[in-house]
């Protein structure tokens, strides 16, 4: 959910809490000054009705409110005395609805010619359920147009306001540090998003220095590492060369060997890891990764012979894919090298794809956990041909290009390349 809508929906949330609360403080203050207000015309009534009938030389009685707004009734001395007016709600029936409709009734005691008297005097008065209706309505209105006045003014105006800030999301998102890509930051009058900028300056300077610091380093010392590995290597081989040379000690040299060998491919399998690793391998192109499966088999097909390993291709579908084609070469070549190498003579390699997976399994009797199949260095103790960095190098290369692979047993071991629909 964006910034300004999630605000959007807590003001929302404030301003019905507040709106709720204050039109039932609003509804019982607006009560309270219509009985006021009903209250004191009742009082002004009674006082006329009163004086005027003290005017007159003989007072007609009143049983009920058919032809006036007041009635009139002889009371007892008795009756009269501590009788205090009174003011309550009542129901009465109106010919104009025909139904019962409320009204405010004042009732009060007067005394004429040593006779006390009785006076009831009505008013109409506001429905409360037309009331809270009514006011329910108003309030549904007002709170419909305050949430479209905030959604009109954050997204006409603070969306201005928070513009420099979806930018600097924008750039970072298209910000590579593997392409030397730099941010535009813009100047702003907010004082914050300026600080924001200053400090996103910072790190990405301070986190391209150090990118830049780690590939030299890592380029440097492969490169000085190899080349003293190289010249140990041919040295050895001279060495092996000699007429004099006994076998035993020609066997510790043809150990040595190996060992540099070895080191020599852990050293360049590191290099191209910690590469992948730092995508520096930008360049990419749509890969048809059907043919390239062919080729790489083409590649092995003296070892497969020479283990007698059988190759079985079951292309369903085309598959391309746009990927570095040094890269998908390598992730390919180290999943198939992986199911020679640890497979028996006269064994069974069986190769599928469709059109978004491509999969290899060969037999096996033991099943090996995932988390730490594509671990660095696992397979190092097995095969000392092997640097250990193989299936890691693998993941590495799916992970930069979201492509899910995963390994699975039964009864055969089972590694599955799914590449994402849409490339």
């Amino acid at each position: 959910m964006k910034l300004l809508n999630y605000t959007s929906r807590y003001f929302a949330w404030l301003l019905f809490f507040v709106l709720t609360g204050w039109a039932v403080i609003f509804y019982f203050q607006m009560l309270d000054e219509i009985y006021d207000s009903m209250d004191d015309g009742l009082e002004n009534q009674k006082m006329l009705v009163i004086d005027n009938l003290r005017d007159l030389d003989s007072v007609r009685l009143k049983s009920d409110f058919r032809d006036g707004y007041y009635t009139l009734n002889s009371i007892s001395e008795y009756s009269a005395k501590g009788f205090k007016d009174t003011y309550r709600d009542t129901l009465m029936y109106m010919k104009n609805e025909k139904d019962y409709e409320p009204v405010r009734l004042l009732e009060s005691v007067f005394k004429k010619d040593e006779k006390y008297y009785k006076v009831k005097v009505i008013t109409s008065m506001v429905e409360e359920d037309d009331l809270i209706e009514d006011l329910l309505f108003s309030i549904i209105w007002l709170y419909v147009g305050l949430i479209l006045s905030i959604i009109i003014l954050n997204n006409l105006i603070l969306k201005k306001v928070w513009n420099p800030f979806y930018n600097l999301i924008d750039d970072l998102g298209n910000f590579k540090i593997e392409r030397d890509s730099e941010i535009q930051l813009q100047e702003s009058r907010i004082e914050e998003f300026n600080m924001l900028n200053e400090n996103i300056e910072n790190l990405i300077n301070k986190s391209v220095r150090s990118y830049r610091s780690q590939k030299q380093f890592i380029e440097n010392a492969s490169h000085e590492l190899q080349t003293p590995l190289a010249i140990s290597i041919n040295k050895l081989e001279l060495l092996l060369e000699e007429d004099d040379l006994q076998e035993q000690q020609a066997t510790r040299i043809v150990s040595v060997i190996e060992n540099l060998e070895r080191l020599s491919r852990f050293n360049q399998s590191l290099s191209l890891l910690s590469k992948i690793e730092n995508k520096q391998f930008p360049e990419v192109e749509i890969v048809d990764i059907n043919h390239l499966t062919h080729r790489i088999l083409e590649s092995f097909d003296d070892f497969l012979r020479h283990k007698k390993i059988k190759i079985e291709l079951n292309e369903i579908e085309q598959l391309q894919f746009s990927i570095n084609p040094d890269l998908a070469q390598i992730l390919l070549t180290n999943l198939i090298k992986n199911a020679i190498i640890h497979n028996s003579d006269s064994g069974s390699i069986e190769i599928s794809i469709s059109n978004n997976k491509w999969e290899i399994t060969n037999p096996g009797e033991i099943a090996i956990k995932a988390k730490d199949l594509f671990s660095r260095f696992q397979s190092v103790q097995d095969n000392s041909q092997s640097s250990g960095l193989g299936l890691a190098i693998s993941k590495a290369i799916a992970d930069v290009y979201n492509i899910h692979i995963s390994y699975n047993f039964d009864n055969r071991h089972v590694f599955s390349l799914n590449f994402p629909l849409h490339n």
